[in-house]
């Protein structure tokens, strides 16, 4: 099995090679390498990078670092790396900074013992400042803003060592953004306390907008006005282009796919599924790490079972199109093997599906089921369909062939109801038997993991949805109901409780919720017009077992007893009656 890293874009897991930069950042990190190198100025300067979350600031940082150190010795600056976040919330962050920057000068040999002695006794003031951080805050205060003898004194001393400093000092502090607000203004104290110390030099890389929005309880200036006055200068780093962001996406897609020979991958089909859909998606290296790691969990499960342009097309719709994902996995049958409703009833259930989604991602998503589906390509582009080409989808392994598609969603988790919409589309069906009736079969076809049928599931969730159906439609629920329920009968859930309701339970229940819409004669109609097809014995056995217990639970002493039953009991006499002669004639005719 190929060897993959999880989220191995992302800053926790950034490059620090110039070399394999795919974005643009090695050459603008050269040259500001460069520049805190040769820039001259008085006193200690901040320099700070902003991105958005993923967009490679960590990255960036190292490649600066990467160029600093291949700086001559004269020039080489000594670089003190800070994380802040990794003592957020632990420890007081003022004493692991001054600790951190101790430790860096006390390996380096060229660094005057004066200044690490200062340093030493300038940490160990700071270290003496009690927890908790609102303590730790005022103490702070008072110590850097030369309220306390001693504090200041040190730091004149500090100041006036490092003027001896020839080499400069460079501190790189990443994750500012993950910090919780009094964090961040416990760090940014410190930059504004030793920003007059001279040849130092920070170098933050943070998401503003997020920094800005954490402090932004700030009464005395406004969030911006807040940066200006710690950071001297700042840039902006850009979202990478398409193209830029496709070289990094195919990269990491070697990791996931190297053990994958190339001629099985079809280079033109892989070209219109790319262009005319996932790249629609692909807008930043956050999209890029949330489809490489979904990839890379998902994968495994299935590798050399799935052809490789189908597999990243459907976890593509998987990552950005959830929805759409999820409705292919629960209607296989819309999307592959025969056409058994008609085409315009397919084209009104894809349509209905996709209008769902946002404007802009309408045809990208059009495009990839097409693209997938060659029967969604008949529907929607009229193309031809040759349904002979099963055996050549089946070879190769596309989730077109009915015999392939579930090995694509063996890592999805099976929904337990059906969606409104699906609903919807399904009671929008109601108007005409036939069609509602060989839809309905068409549920019981699909079967779950836990050995039910979306046809189930329908009739469970239809029990709650019965006054959402016309009552001139009933009698044609009632009767379609009545014939899918042979089917589903044949194939009872496959659970081993006890206390599990059987199909022909489930059924009966919303047989008896629909019936309630009709009134009685109407409903000893319909019940005789079942009988005298003869479809469904079981079930109208249940249901006259069911119509006798209420008739037992109600004493004609009540006035009101009859509103009660679902037919009165001259009917269920007559249907009683029915069912036998149906029971006779049909064991008859099996002698």
């Amino acid at each position: 099995m190929a060897h993959t890293e999880i989220n191995d874009v992302s800053a926790d897991s950034s490059l620090v090679d110039p070399e394999k930069d795919l974005l643009g950042h090695a050459n603008f990190a050269k040259y500001l390498a460069e520049s805190i190198c040769r820039m001259t100025y008085p006193e200690g300067f901040v320099i700070a990078v902003y991105g958005s979350w993923n967009s490679g600031k960590s990255t960036l940082l190292n490649f600066v670092v990467h160029y600093l150190q291949q700086k001559p010795e004269e020039e080489k600056p000594i670089i003190v790396p800070f994380n802040p976040w990794l003592f957020s919330g632990h420890e007081n962050i003022t004493r692991r900074f001054f600790d951190q920057l101790k430790n860096a000068l006390s390996q380096e040999s060229s660094v005057p013992k004066g200044l690490r002695e200062r340093v030493a006794d300038f940490a160990a003031i700071i270290s003496d400042i009690p927890l908790p951080y609102a303590q730790t805050g005022k103490a702070l205060a008072a110590l850097l803003n030369d309220k306390d003898k001693e504090a200041s004194q040190l730091k004149e001393e500090v100041e006036d060592t490092l003027v001896q400093q020839q080499r400069r000092i460079v501190i790189t502090i990443d994750d500012i953004d993950r910090l919780a607000a009094e964090d961040i203004k416990e760090l940014f104290r410190i930059f504004k306390a030793m920003r007059n110390f001279t040849n130092l030099v920070y170098l933050l890389v943070f998401d503003k907008e997020i920094v800005i929005r954490t402090v932004a309880d700030t009464k005395e200036i406004s969030e911006e006005a807040y940066l200006e006055k710690i950071i001297q200068v700042s840039f902006e780093l850009p979202n990478p282009d398409k193209a830029s962001l496709r070289r990094l996406l195919f990269e990491k897609l070697d990791h996931i796919f190297s053990q994958t020979p190339k001629q099985q991958i079809n280079q033109t089909r892989w070209g219109d599924i790319y262009f005319q859909g996932i790249e629609h998606f692909i807008t930043s290296i956050r999209d890029i790490t949330r489809l490489i790691n979904t990839l890379t969990v998902t994968y495994p499960v299935v590798k050399d079972e799935v052809n490789t342009v189908d597999f990243i097309a459907i976890e593509s719709l998987r990552v950005f199109c959830p929805k759409i994902y999820s409705i292919i996995h629960q209607n296989p049958h819309i999307f592959v093997g025969k056409i058994n409703l008609s085409i315009d009833e397919l084209k009104n259930l894809l349509n209905t599906w996709i209008a769902q989604l946002r404007d802009e991602d309408k045809q990208p998503v059009k495009n990839l089921l097409m693209h997938l589906f060659p029967k969604l390509k008949f529907i929607l582009a009229n193309t031809y369909l040759d349904e002979k080409q099963e055996l050549e989808w089946r070879e190769q392994l596309r989730v077109c062939s009915l015999e392939i598609f579930p090995i694509y969603f063996r890592l999805s988790l099976s929904v337990g109801e059906l969606s409104n919409i699906q609903i919807k589309i399904i009671l929008g069906l109601v108007e005409n038997t036939e069609k509602f009736r060989n839809y309905l079969i068409e549920l019981t076809k699909q079967k779950l993991p836990n050995g039910t049928t979306q046809a189930r599931v329908f009739i469970e969730q239809l029990e709650n949805s019965t006054e959402e159906i016309p009552v001139n439609y009933i009698p044609s629920v009632v009767e379609a109901l009545f014939d899918v329920s042979e089917q589903l009968l044949s194939q009872d859930d496959e659970s081993n409780s006890i206390l599990a309701f059987g199909n022909e339970v489930i059924i009966s229940r919303c047989i008896s919720q629909l019936l309630r819409q009709i009134n009685e004669t109407s409903r000893f109609e319909l019940l005789k017009k079942v009988i005298t097809q003869g479809k469904a014995l079981p079930i109208i056995n249940h249901e006259i077992a069911t119509l006798k217990e209420q008739q037992s639970q109600y004493s004609t002493d009540q006035s009101n007893y009859e509103e009660k039953w679902l037919v009165n009991a001259q009917h269920l006499k007559e249907l009683e009656e029915m069912t036998r002669k149906i029971e006779v004639k049909t064991d008859t005719s099996y002698k």
